[in-house]
């Protein structure tokens, strides 16, 4: 009874609610506000400087945008750069690029060691943390679970507030340590107690990778294939940085600015994270291609599929959104640099798995999209494959179950906001404080007995 009483009160309150926080949209869109931060233009924000990252999408020339090939910066170095160099030299990539990203220049094959020896001796979670955090508080969603876990580090650190380098340093190379060890525990927990599945916990092994730990401790027999490991390596070296204007990463920054701890501001960045809109987009894109694969029946047939992309954007298939999920980025104009590297790279595996076609299919998608938009919408848009459009059909064939897509975005991700916090603490020196526009009116207070707006929340049968 008092389940249904809430229930009917609930949905008055909340008609209640719409009636009276409806935004004047004329009022808002005739301003000078800057919506998602972005321009007029579509650029973002300028709101600092980094010497983290960058992101190239375009250049500017007579105040007009003009595409280019992207690019993706660390510290100065290409991608593609730091890519081919590792493994041309036949290594991981990712703790060359987490050192890159912290520390502001490549490592020494000294170095290197020394490093890959600090993530794992950090690997080991503070005692009976995972009993207490993961086994006996289980949660359905993986992301969840890591930033309440990030939380909860903060009363396992003897010294959690310091901002001095040497302690903001500390804290950046026992979390990202620990993120892929969190990830998947929370996982193989979640597995248990939701999914009716065994449970095991695999201890991370020193002489192994982050990729190859992740792959051994997410599967029941621990076995992985080197080639497996190394495409999982380079979409973590892929992700692990993209400028201060991403959102997670604008989050993180933007709660450091305030001078709070560290795991505060990591926990924030988790959270902007999940949103479907950010890290959770490719498995968006998954579910959007199972729909299309539904759909078309030959998957060679360009016209078929460009059929399919148009039913999708006029809103006629799939969710209703009007969205090609997978494409176009705020940036990135002609090619995302990350699509580029990992398209190339997931072709050998995807011939091996028998998953060709679906690579391909997904690749008819991205080439008649931009064409089926213009059609459709009477506008040109240079629009390219985003990140989110292969790294999800690279994680299927690798035998990654979706509850880990967006979790291993942070496991990879945890690099650049680590970097960008320390660079915001040690030089930002403002806290942000945006401005918005205020639609308010004054109003006459209304003595109680003369409110007439709003009667009776519930039906009088349901009244006590």
């Amino acid at each position: 009874m008092v389940d249904e009483r809430f229930d009917e009160l609930l949905h008055t309150l909340c008609a209640d609610y719409r009636v009276h926080n409806n935004l004047n949209l004329e009022a808002r869109t005739n301003s000078n506000i800057k919506r998602g931060l972005r321009n007029d233009d579509g650029t973002g924000v300028m709101v600092g400087c980094t010497a983290v990252g960058n992101v190239l999408g375009y250049t500017i020339e007579d105040g007009e945008r003009v595409p280019m090939p992207g690019r993706l910066i660390y510290r100065g170095y290409d991608l593609s750069d730091l890519v081919d160099g590792y493994i041309r030299e036949q290594r991981f990539g990712f703790p060359e690029v987490a050192y890159l990203l912290l520390f502001g220049h490549l490592p020494d094959q000294e170095q290197y060691d020394m490093f890959k020896r600090l993530l794992h001796d950090f690997t080991d979670l503070p005692q009976n943390f995972t009993e207490d955090m993961i086994l006996k508080n289980p949660s359905h969603n993986v992301m969840n679970k890591l930033g309440r876990s990030v939380l909860a580090l903060y009363s396992c650190d003897p010294d959690p507030d310091s901002l001095s380098v040497e302690n903001m340093m500390r804290q950046s190379i026992e979390l990202i340590a620990r993120f892929p060890v969190i990830a998947a525990y929370a996982y193989v927990v979640k597995r248990h107690y939701f999914d009716n599945d065994s449970l095991y916990l695999h201890r991370p092994e020193p002489e192994l990778s982050t990729a190859e730990n992740f792959l051994r401790m997410i599967r029941p027999d621990k076995h992985f294939t080197q080639e497996e490991a190394r495409l999982l390596d380079l979409c973590l070296v892929c992700h692990a940085e993209h400028g201060g204007g991403n959102n997670s990463t604008f989050t993180c920054r933007s709660v450091s600015s305030t001078g709070t701890d560290t795991y505060s501001a990591i926990a924030a960045a988790v959270g902007s994270l999940k949103g479907p809109k950010h890290g959770g987009a490719n498995r968006q894109v998954l579910a959007q291609f199972s729909l299309i694969k539904q759909t078309v029946r030959d998957w060679k047939d360009d016209d078929a599929v460009a059929d399919c992309v148009g039913r999708i954007l006029r809103r006629e298939l799939g969710d209703g959104s009007g969205l090609i999920y997978g494409m176009g980025h705020a940036v990135y104009t002609l090619s995302d640099p990350r699509t580029v590297i990992l398209r190339k790279s997931a072709r050998t595996l995807a011939a091996q798995r028998g998953m060709l076609d679906e690579l391909e299919l997904m690749e008819a998608v991205e080439r008649v999209t931009p064409r089926v938009f213009a059609e459709i919408t009477g506008h040109e848009k240079v629009m390219c494959a985003n990140v989110d459009m292969y790294s999800g059909l690279i994680y299927q064939m690798l035998d990654i179950p979706p509850d880990l897509f967006t979790p291993l975005f942070a496991v990879a991700r945890i690099t650049g906001w680590c970097a960008h916090r320390m660079e915001e603490v040690l030089t930002g020196g403002r806290l942000y404080r945006p401005a918005y526009k205020s639609l308010t009116r004054h109003r006459e207070y209304i003595p109680m007995a003369a409110r007439t707006y709003r009667k009776n929340p519930l039906p009088a049968e349901k009244r006590d």
